[in-house]
């Protein structure tokens, strides 16, 4: 009788419905992407033409994420500085080496932890601080490079 019962009980467990909802397909809805920061306050103001907010791929780098850009005309030469907010200075430093390989012969700049190269058609000097990625499109070196000083001093 043992036997039978357990037999019965083994029919009924395996003759049971599936789970609510198995056979629908469910899809896995987009996660938004996080708000980008509004940091125009720490671009400087002198010679600043304009800034905004990019939501996504600043600088048209598909590699980019977005941040804000501030456009700026001095000495006859317009150029564009940007700063990039990340996570934490782990995810800045791989978003420069990321930025390391979209350049041209990029060169390494020790005393501001970034590189300097071309991008494209435009020079790009580009340096991690902190959790921010920052730089400066469209100068020369020896221009960018006191600019850059000062945007990275700006960031906190």
């Amino acid at each position: 009788m043992r036997i039978f019962a357990c037999a019965v009980a083994l029919i009924l467990v395996g003759c049971g419905s599936s789970p609510v909802g198995a056979g629908a397909k469910t899809e896995a809805q987009p996660v938004p992407a996080a708000p980008v920061r509004d940091h125009t306050s720490m671009l400087p103001i002198n010679n600043r033409t304009g800034a905004k907010v990019v939501a996504d791929h600043i600088l048209d780098q598909p590699k980019f994420p977005g941040g804000t850009l501030g456009d700026y005309k001095a000495g006859g030469k317009e150029f564009q500085m940007f700063i990039i907010d990340t996570a934490d200075n782990q995810a800045a430093a791989f978003l420069l080496l990321d930025a390391k390989s979209i350049m041209q012969n990029p060169e390494y700049i020790s005393y501001m932890g970034g590189y300097f190269g071309i991008d494209g058609k435009r020079p790009l000097y580009v340096f991690s601080r902190l959790h921010y990625l920052a730089g400066v499109a469209g100068l020369p070196k020896d221009e960018a490079d006191p600019i850059a000083r000062v945007l990275a001093s700006r960031l906190r």
